[in-house]
């Protein structure tokens, strides 16, 4: 997969490590001759151009990449360059960090963001699942609040612990994705039973995100 990153920073320089490991094709844009450390990630492709021009992203051929992702320091080019990417050359998936937390209700689908990624709410959501076992916790949005992926840790009184997946009903609009057990990941099946400790990783909309609790802890 063909990935573009705007903004060469440590933040983009270390998701492009990360994909590049993982197999995919990825171009660094920056207009900062400074931040053109190519030796850092010396199998990415660099630019050293202005990812809110037209100019900059034909020569990037923006429309030939899958995704990008708009991780600069600089939310106003984060969300022009989100906007130009899904509006001007259809890419399919754009992801954009948001640097400041008030500025995070424009990063929807009106600037053409379909992820918008919040370090703060991140680390906010990781510390409430450290601590809160029995309660729903939103760890990440998706499209834009259209679904959420989401986390549950069954307490020891919980109602479905020793029942079966395919004996507990989910509300609708819910995906149980995984099932987190003494440090391994467990891609559920019917047949698999609950257990007490398990963390529960659900993909749902907002309305189904407020039933599941409901599915697994008794009122």
């Amino acid at each position: 997969m063909k990935i573009a990153i705007a903004g060469a920073g440590n933040a983009g320089r270390a998701i492009a490590r990360e994909l590049i490991a993982n197999g995919h094709q990825v171009l660094l844009i920056d207009k900062n001759p400074k931040a053109l450390k190519m030796e850092s990630v010396p199998n990415a492709e660099w630019l050293l151009a202005d990812a809110c021009e037209i100019a900059t992203l034909d020569k990037a051929s923006l429309d030939q990449c899958q995704v990008m992702v708009a991780a600069t320091g600089d939310d106003k080019v984060n969300l022009v360059s989100s906007l130009l990417a899904k509006t001007e050359y259809g890419v399919p998936r754009v992801v954009a960090r948001v640097n400041h937390p008030k500025n995070e209700w424009l990063f929807d689908s009106s600037w053409g963001v379909d992820v918008a990624v919040s370090t703060p709410r991140i680390i906010a959501a990781l510390v409430e699942e450290a601590v809160s076992v029995g309660d729903v916790v939103r760890l990440f949005s998706i499209k834009s609040g259209e679904a959420n992926l989401v986390e549950i840790t069954l307490p020891d009184n919980s109602i479905c612990v020793g029942k079966s997946v395919e004996e507990i009903e989910l509300p609708k609009d819910a995906s149980l994705a995984a099932i987190i057990r003494d440090g391994h990941v467990i891609s559920p099946s019917p047949h698999d039973v609950f257990s007490a400790g398990d963390e529960l990783i659900f993909v749902a909309s907002a309305e189904a995100e407020n039933q599941i609790k409901g599915c697994f802890i008794a009122n």
